[in-house]
C-alpha cells in the first residue's frame, strides 16, 4: 500500500533583513515570513517592503487568513496595515485574524500603537499576543512565546501544524534562562539573530546565544534571518556553518526568497539568489 503523501508547510522568507540600517538600505529585505499549509496562509512580521516583496514572489495577500507582529518596531510592523488591506480585499470584507502584543495593538506608553482603530475594525478577529494564551488559526495553533527585548510587550510564536508539527519563532530577544523551554521539541527552530559571533548586543542575540539555544532545543533543523548589517557583512551563511559545526544540528541562514518545506523531512525547496 503506497504511503499517502504528506502536504507539506512552505515557510517562505519574504526578507531576511533587521535592524534600522537594513530598514533603511534594504540590503535584506524586511519582508517578514509567509507560512502555508494547504488553503492557510499567515504572515508573520511584515515590515517595510513586505506588500511588494510578496507580490514578487507571487503570493497572493487576498488568500491570507491572519497577520502576526511580534512587537511594536518598524522593521516587524511597517507593511501590516497594507497587508490587513489586502487580506480584507480594500476592507470589503471582513475577514482574517490579527495577532499582536498590547504595544502593537494598543499601545504601551513607550510603544504604538502600531495598528490603526479601522485596520482593527476591518479584520474578523483582533487578538492580543499574551504569553501562554493559545489561539487557533484555521487548523493552526499560534501560541505566543516570552522574549525579551526593548519592546517590553514583544513576543515570539510557536506553530502548531496538523500533520507537519510545531515550528518556533524567537523573534527579537536577548538570552535569557528559560527562553529554550518555550520551544523544546519543535522541529524547525527559527532564530532572528541580528549579530554575528563576538558582537552582542542588548535586546538581541548574536550567533553565539542563538547556537547555544539550538543546542539545547534540539529542533531538527533551525534558520537564522532578521540579520542587521553587521551580520550581512560578516556573511550569514558563515555563521549558519559555524552553528551547525558547533551543534550538530542542520542550520540554515534564510535567503531572501528562499522556501523551506516541512514534512516527513525539512528542506530548502527553493532559494532566490540575492543581489551584489
Amino acid at each position: 500500500m503506497e504511503a499517502v503523501a504528506l502536504e507539506p508547510l512552505k515557510v517562505i522568507f519574504v526578507g531576511t533583513g533587521g535592524g534600522r540600517f537594513i530598514t533603511s538600505t534594504q540590503k535584506r529585505h524586511t519582508g517578514g515570513i509567509r507560512f502555508i499549509h494547504g488553503g492557510l496562509q499567515i504572515h508573520l512580521d511584515p515590515g517595510p517592503g513586505a506588500l511588494v516583496y510578496s507580490l514578487n514572489l507571487g503570493l497572493n495577500q487576498l488568500s491570507l487568513g491572519a497577520v502576526l507582529v511580534s512587537h511594536c518596531h518598524l522593521d516587524h510592523y511597517g507593511d501590516a496595515e497594507a497587508m490587513i488591506e489586502a487580506m480584507t480585499r480594500g476592507g470589503t470584507r471582513k475577514q482574517g485574524t490579527l495577532i499582536g502584543p498590547r504595544s502593537v495593538l494598543e499601545g504601551n506608553g513607550s510603544y504604538g500603537a502600531a495598528i490603526s482603530s479601522y485596520h482593527k475594525n476591518i479584520v474578523e478577529a483582533v487578538h492580543e499576543a499574551k504569553i501562554g494564551e493559545v489561539f487557533k488559526v484555521g487548523e493552526a495553533t499560534i501560541t505566543p512565546t516570552r522574549a525579551s527585548h526593548g519592546d517590553p510587550d514583544t513576543v515570539g510564536f510557536r506553530f502548531n501544524f496538523p500533520r507537519i508539527g510545531e515550528v518556533g519563532y524567537t523573534s527579537d530577544t536577548e538570552y535569557f534562562n528559560g527562553i529554550v523551554d518555550y520551544y523544546k521539541g519543535v522541529r524547525l527552530l527559527i532564530l532572528c539573530v541580528l549579530r554575528p559571533r563576538g558582537l552582542p548586543w542588548k535586546g538581541h542575540i548574536s550567533t553565539d546565544e542563538a547556537a547555544k539555544i539550538v543546542e539545547e532545543v534540539k529542533p531538527e533543523a533551525a534558520v537564522i534571518t532578521h540579520f542587521g548589517m553587521r551580520m550581512v557583512y560578516a556573511d550569514p551563511s558563515k555563521e549558519a556553518r559555524f552553528m551547525q559545526e558547533k551543534t550538530s544540528i542542520k542550520t540554515l541562514a534564510a535567503t531572501d526568497g528562499m522556501e523551506i518545506d516541512v514534512a516527513r523531512q525539512i528542506n530548502v525547496k527553493s532559494q532566490t539568489r540575492l543581489r551584489p
